[in-house]
């Protein structure tokens, strides 16, 4: 049998290059306005997740789909200056990471994001072995490559490994399957409604809520995150913690590799979420999403400085 490394966090999602430009206000149709400042980095829901963790010092691998163009070389860069394993990847030469657009409004302190999906696949449906699988303590998953990701969260579910979820749409197929099997459900408000038709919080929980769950956490931006655990009896609220917001960019991915690694480390529930709204909030006050992830030394320190 393969030997393999151990790695805290395993990455399955899609990973983007996304181009930044920040504006004074967005415009209106038909309207010219200055470019402040642009910025190109790696970004996308488990890649800046991944980043994240990285930067806290988890050990973490990337183990979807890659291609052989330029963007996909450009993800794979990325991962390797922040430590982050690559030897396990997926190659599919159809592949290629997703390509965004982002525009920030730095009066409002808003984002409107311009998705080019392309062929970025995510999970492989038969990769990797359940031998690397069963190695990892966390795996951090999305929406994208859900035949893949069902597999891997299946494989998960036999070792006792603990699945984290960062879903943003329902892609139709086994995703509902999918759902049902995730142990740390982390989703914003607006999906957790779009899922359950229930705009509180606290009822869209219960409404997510089944006997495979350890946690659910909605995150609610400035109104900070409502959570449950299965060892609780009703929900609870993390406060935001009040910063100067400087770029939302990424901060729900920060907060769900923040999230990953602080379960990776064995904190409890209610710590998690505490670690995982500070290194958001840290996040929300640099531009650009993966140049705002911080160190679990920063982290500590900002939260020190507030107990």
């Amino acid at each position: 049998m393969h030997s393999f490394p151990s790695f805290e966090i395993l990455g399955f999602g899609v990973v983007a290059v996304d181009e930044l430009l920040y504006v004074k206000e967005y415009p209106a149709a038909e309207s010219k306005v200055r470019v402040e400042h642009r910025l190109r980095q790696c970004g996308g829901l488990t890649g800046t997740a991944l980043v994240a963790a990285a930067r806290l010092g988890a050990r973490c691998a990337y183990v979807g789909m890659l291609g052989e163009d330029d963007l996909s070389r450009e993800a794979m860069d990325c991962f390797d200056r922040e430590g982050i394993d690559i030897s396990f990847h997926a190659k599919n030469p159809d592949a290629r990471p997703a390509h965004s657009t982002i525009v920030v409004d730095e009066t409002h302190r808003t984002r409107t994001i311009f998705a080019s999906l392309g062929s970025a696949a995510g999970a492989a449906p038969d990769w990797p072995p359940a031998e690397l699988i069963s190695s990892a303590r966390v795996l951090l998953i999305d929406h994208h490559g859900v035949t893949g990701t069902h597999r891997a969260v299946r494989i998960a579910r036999e070792y006792g490994v603990q699945v984290v979820a960062d879903f943003e749409r329902h892609p139709g197929g086994e995703f509902g399957s999918l759902l049902s099997y995730v142990d740390h459900l982390v989703i914003s408000r607006k999906f957790a409604e779009t899922l359950t038709g229930e705009s509180d919080p606290d009822r869209a929980i219960e409404a997510l809520w089944n006997d495979r769950r350890e946690a659910v956490a909605i995150t609610c931006g400035g109104q900070g995150c409502r959570y449950r655990g299965k060892d609780y009896d009703k929900p609870f609220t993390q406060p935001a913690f009040p910063v100067e917001v400087v770029d939302t960019t990424g901060c729900g991915d920060v907060f769900h590799g923040a999230y990953a690694a602080a379960l990776a480390w064995d904190f409890p529930l209610e710590v998690r979420v505490k670690f995982a709204s500070a290194a958001a909030a840290l996040k929300a006050q640099v531009r650009g999403g993966q140049a705002g992830c911080p160190s679990r030394q920063e982290v500590e320190a900002f939260l020190g400085g507030r107990s």
